[in-house]
């Protein structure tokens, strides 16, 4: 039962280091596009819709977060005025969700083979 609760504490833990990384890599974003004017505003604004995407796509299919998180990442880019054209704005959206998701995931793997669940 212990090691139930210590992998939900994780599993929990492990969702705010996925919106934690995807705040990091859209401030990246934001700084490579010369956006400086309320950037950890504009970043907090990007990353929150870029996860509301990918966690929505999660819940309907897991391939939906590839979809809904880019898509997402791309409408609040266009609402920030971001110089950057929408192919390229979907592609970084792409990127960042992508890199996220890796990352996170090949932690929390890891993390539950620690814990003994693998």
């Amino acid at each position: 039962m212990l090691y139930r609760l210590i992998t939900l504490i994780g599993g929990i833990a492990f969702v705010a280091v996925l919106y934690g990384l995807i705040w990091l890599l859209c401030r990246k974003f934001l700084q490579g596009h010369k956006v400086t004017d309320n950037l950890n505003d504009r970043a907090t604004a990007l990353a929150t819709w870029t996860f509301t995407g990918v966690c929505l796509g999660l819940v309907f299919a897991v391939f939906g977060a590839f979809l809904l998180g880019p898509w997402a990442f791309y409408r609040t880019v266009r609402a920030h005025d971001v110089g950057v054209s929408d192919a390229a704005a979907v592609w970084w959206g792409l990127g960042v969700v992508s890199l996220a998701l890796v990352l996170t995931g090949a932690g929390f793997a890891g993390f539950l083979w620690v814990v003994g669940v693998f």
